[in-house]
């Protein structure tokens, strides 16, 4: 079995469905409630397996595992002979999860940095909004005290000495 561009193509495309379900299990607000009770039996359970079966499902990495297998999974039952890499047998399929959870694990790290360089970004547009603001403020400062002082000055002429 030949590597062809169709199989590149396919490695990254059937990686992105796999990292956001990876993340949005992991990270997101709407599974909270079952990744505490995870993360708590992952600390509370007297088994070492019961502990390690539920990190599995509070760790990005290792929950890509899972989903990983499961699309795997799922391409193998549709028509054709499902998602391999390299090799027509069971190697292939081998080669494509290790290729998979690598490929979605990437795009999860691209998309950790991208959040942080937009949070990075958005500080600093708040730090600059903050400066902006402070120099408003000590403009009308000076203006109110230009005005006070021009207040204060006499507004009849001053007769000139010869």
């Amino acid at each position: 079995m030949h590597l062809t561009w169709q199989h590149i193509f396919a490695l990254f495309i059937l990686a992105i469905p796999i990292a956001c379900v990876a993340r949005t299990v992991v990270f997101e607000e709407v599974f909270r409630e079952p990744r505490e009770y995870c993360q708590r039996m992952s600390e509370a359970c007297r088994s070492l397996v019961a502990r390690k079966f539920f990190y599995l499902f509070t760790c990005e990495y290792c929950f890509s595992h899972w989903v990983t297998i499961f699309f795997l999974f799922l391409s193998a039952l549709g028509p054709g002979p499902g998602f391999k890499l390299l090799f027509p047998d069971w190697r292939g399929y081998v080669i494509s999860f290790f290729s998979l959870v690598f490929v979605a694990n990437a795009y999860l790290n691209l998309y950790a940095r991208l959040r942080v360089d937009i949070t990075s970004e958005k500080k600093a547009i708040e730090v600059k909004e903050t400066e902006i603001e402070a120099a408003k403020q000590e403009i009308q400062a000076k203006d109110l005290q230009l005005q006070r002082l021009e207040a204060e000055l006499p507004t009849e002429p001053i007769p000139l000495r010869r």
